[in-house]
């Protein structure tokens, strides 16, 4: 056996002590010890206890994979959620304000993605085990909503209709107010009997949308998303806040970098989680790549009430970023671009000097990376909010503040 003493937690969660060694599933502090394999301690005994670790709050937290840190106080993952975020600045030689983290409360996950497999007595359906491929089901689960949770038996009935025996299915539930909005890929091709089937069910169950792979099977009412005053019917599977609270409270902080501004682009719009909120004051140029989240979007402006201007923009800005020329004519920018970043259009947000710029990141070191270019071409980061959306994993999103140095604060 091996005995070590925990330093720090790492990016994914894993207890880290000196060599570096991994222990997972502990915390600062503890004295722990186990089987070294590698670098990574195995069948880890607590041998002291921090005063951080509490029971975990669901039932499946031991053998489910879908969350990491409910071993750990609320506190100390806040804390360490908020220092993910600074350390990725100081890497960038960058400080700023970062405010303490605001997390989405349990059982408020809208979206999940479950796995659905056959079994010999019908059929299984949940998260995978940890660093497993095992399902595990997870009837108690605290994460998402009971609406979400209450899919499980129909997420089973979907894998005995339509799951292979070799593969499971993966199963994508949104709950809306108008129902559950459902997509399913990996499972068997579609034909006359399985949609049959699956429109049985659909009715049964009296599911908003269902689609299996890229396929719509039915829709019995749009499964709309409410984005400000308005509302928004995504396309199946598309992009979504993970949490209503979430979704809400990044919109807030974006609005208060934006500010005033009479004309604001929004960059990797999605369906509209910023453009919709801000055209309540503002007119908005919304761009992104998936011309149907564009449809989506500009729909969603259509329908509502009391909405200032909204365009849209189908455009791959990896490629074909926005120029500083194109750019001159907006007060504000809000992005918020996928986990990679996005290093091109930030280059030219910088040669471009927009006033103001609200940059929304699912990822401190991209957001880092592409803060730091900002910062040499004359902005100031005012202050970075952490977000948690996604409760008890090693996932932190964030809004950034930037304003060029002559602009008063």
């Amino acid at each position: 056996m091996t005995t070590v003493t925990i330093k720090r937690l790492g990016q994914q969660g894993d207890g880290i002590a000196s060599g570096p060694i991994f222990a997972p599933m502990t915390l600062p502090g503890e004295v722990v010890s186990g089987v070294l394999d590698g670098a990574l301690l195995t069948e880890v005994r607590i041998d002291t206890p921090s005063p951080d670790r509490v029971a975990p709050p669901c039932t499946h937290f031991r053998s489910c994979g879908g969350c990491q840190m409910q071993h750990a106080s609320d506190a100390l993952v806040s804390d360490w959620k908020r220092d993910i975020v600074t350390n990725a600045l100081k890497i960038a030689s960058l400080e700023t304000d970062t405010r303490p983290t605001v997390t989405s409360p349990s059982h408020s996950r809208r979206r999940a993605t479950f796995a659905a497999r056959r079994t010999k007595k019908g059929a299984m359906a949940g998260f995978h085990g940890r660093k497993s491929d095992t399902i595990i089901a997870v009837p108690n689960c605290i994460l998402v909503t009971p609406t979400v949770r209450a899919a499980l038996p129909l997420c089973e009935e979907l894998a005995v209709a339509g799951a292979s025996r070799k593969a499971a299915l993966s199963i994508t539930v949104t709950d809306s107010a108008e129902g559950l909005d459902i997509a399913v890929s990996g499972g068997k091709p579609l034909d006359g009997p399985l949609r049959v089937a699956l429109a049985g069910l659909c009715e049964q169950h009296r599911i908003a949308r269902l689609t299996w792979e890229d396929e719509q099977i039915g829709m019995r009412v749009p499964p709309a998303q409410p984005v400000g005053v308005a509302r928004v019917v995504p396309p199946a599977g598309a992009f979504l806040q993970a949490t209503a609270h979430g979704q809400q409270t990044l919109t807030d902080f974006v609005r208060d970098v934006v500010g005033p501004a009479k004309k604001v682009a929004d960059l990797f719009a999605g369906c509209g989680t910023f453009a919709l909120p801000l055209a309540e004051t503002s007119e908005v140029h919304a761009v992104e790549g998936d011309r149907d989240m564009m449809a989506a979007l500009d729909a969603g402006w259509r329908g509502a009430t009391g909405l200032k201007r909204v365009t849209t923009e189908t455009r791959d800005l990896f490629r074909r970023p926005l120029l500083p020329d194109e750019l001159s004519k907006f007060d504000a920018v809000v992005i918020d671009p996928p986990r990679a970043g996005a290093a091109a259009q930030m280059a030219e947000l910088a040669r471009a000097q927009v006033p103001v710029i609200a940059h929304v990141s699912c990822n401190p070191q991209t957001f880092a990376r592409d803060a730091e270019t900002l910062c040499k071409a004359g902005y100031v980061l005012d202050w970075v909010q952490p977000v948690d959306q996604f409760r008890w994993s090693a996932h932190v999103e964030l809004v950034g503040a930037f304003r060029l140095a002559h602009i008063a604060a």
